[in-house]
Order: C-alpha cells, then sequence, then structure tokens
C-alpha cells in the first residue's frame, strides 16, 4: 500500500525559494510599522514581528493582525474627526 501525503505536490517555485530564498512583495499594510507580506515564487506569507523581524504568518497571527488594523483604522478615523482647522484671528 502506498502512502501519500496531502502537501506533496513537487514545485520548482519551492526549490528556488529553498536554494535562494524567498522574494517578499508587500502584500497589506496593517499599522505603519506592522506589514504582511507575500512570497513571489512560493506564495509564503510573513509578517513583522514586535522586534521588526519576518516571521512565517500563522493564523493565530493573522488573527491578531486582522484586530490590529481594526483598531488602528478606528484610531486613524477618531483623529481625522477631531483634527480642526485653525481659524485666523480678526
Amino acid at each position: 500500500m502506498k502512502k501519500s501525503t496531502p502537501n506533496s505536490t513537487f514545485s520548482f517555485s519551492k526549490i528556488y525559494c529553498s536554494l535562494f530564498g524567498h522574494d517578499y512583495v508587500l502584500s497589506k499594510h496593517v499599522t505603519h510599522h506592522i506589514k504582511e507580506y507575500t512570497c513571489s515564487h512560493c506564495g509564503e506569507q510573513a509578517t513583522t514581528n514586535s522586534r521588526g523581524r519576518l516571521e512565517v504568518l500563522t493564523p493565530k497571527l493573522k488573527e491578531i493582525n486582522n484586530a490590529l488594523e481594526q483598531v488602528h483604522a478606528k484610531k486613524a478615523a477618531r483623529k481625522e474627526t477631531k483634527t480642526t482647522p485653525f481659524q485666523a484671528a480678526s
């Protein structure tokens, strides 16, 4: 009986990335300092951690980034509505 794993597909892009490294392209701005990246060859996703280094994007990190993005968007919207232009004194 032959056993096969579900992810045992052969891919040149995975081999390329294992030999030469990933070519990450910015895919999403979460906040000003946290971003998500996707490899242009194999599609692997990564994000910046608290120290600014790239790490593989896990489902837990993806959930955290989505929550951070929502909080950041609310804060930016609130800051935009609070800012009023100055009136010149007469």
